[in-house]
């Protein structure tokens, strides 16, 4: 274990980069495996190395300590000084308020792969129905085209966005894959996906979605 020394009296949580890196691909390399097992604790797990023996499914101390370095170095995870847990209470009350603080504009819908919107904040009932419906419309094209996308134009993204003729963003759709879910996330305006409610969004998404599926 060489040049490794796991700090004391942390607790340990994904940023809200490590966030968007769990949940904006579904493949699941050793670093996202890592991150979604995170987001499915109840509460944020005090750092050693026998948490990390359990978090990261790998045996060897080395590794489990060079994963945790390689995540640190990305800014994927960070340490508190005393325990978290997500907020407490029904998705329908907490997700609305949450949605919008991830906005510029305040204006954000959340819909599942099958066009039913879960929460919205900032557009009325039959536009959400709509738009959650977009969502799914946009999701089948990528999934028809990713070929293409990625591997022949080497676009590595699932985002979509609606620009305007300077080619800026007007509205943007994100997948949030959660467990064997895609979620759609459509957001008008500046995304702010650096904010501690887009963690707390992927966090509650995963403990009501993702336990004992990743």
């Amino acid at each position: 274990m060489t040049g490794y020394r796991l700090a004391e009296g942390l607790y340990i949580h994904p940023t809200p980069a490590g966030a968007y890196y769990a949940a904006s691909f579904k493949e699941n390399d050793k670093p996202r495996k890592f991150l979604r097992t995170l987001f499915q604790q109840p509460e944020t797990p005090e750092l050693s190395l026998e948490q990390l023996h359990s978090l990261t499914g790998i045996g060897e101390a080395e590794k489990c300590l060079e994963l945790l370095y390689h995540c640190q170095k990305l800014g994927l995870v960070q340490g508190f000084g005393e325990k978290k847990t997500p907020p407490s209470g029904s998705l329908e009350q907490l997700l609305p308020p949450l949605l919008g603080k991830i906005s510029e504009d305040s204006r954000v819908l959340l819909a599942d792969n099958q066009g039913f919107y879960l929460a919205n904040h900032g557009f009325v009932h039959e536009a959400a129905e709509e738009l959650s419906a977009l969502c799914t419309e946009i999701a089948r094209v990528h999934d028809r085209r990713s070929g293409l996308l990625i591997n022949n134009l080497g676009l590595n993204s699932h985002a979509w966005a609606i620009v305007n003729a300077g080619g800026s963003s007007q509205a943007g759709f994100w997948p949030l894959f959660i467990g064997e879910i895609r979620f759609l996330i459509a957001i008008f305006g500046i995304p702010h996906f650096n904010q501690p409610e887009f963690v707390d969004l992927v966090w509650m998404l995963s403990i009501r979605y993702a336990e004992n599926r990743s």
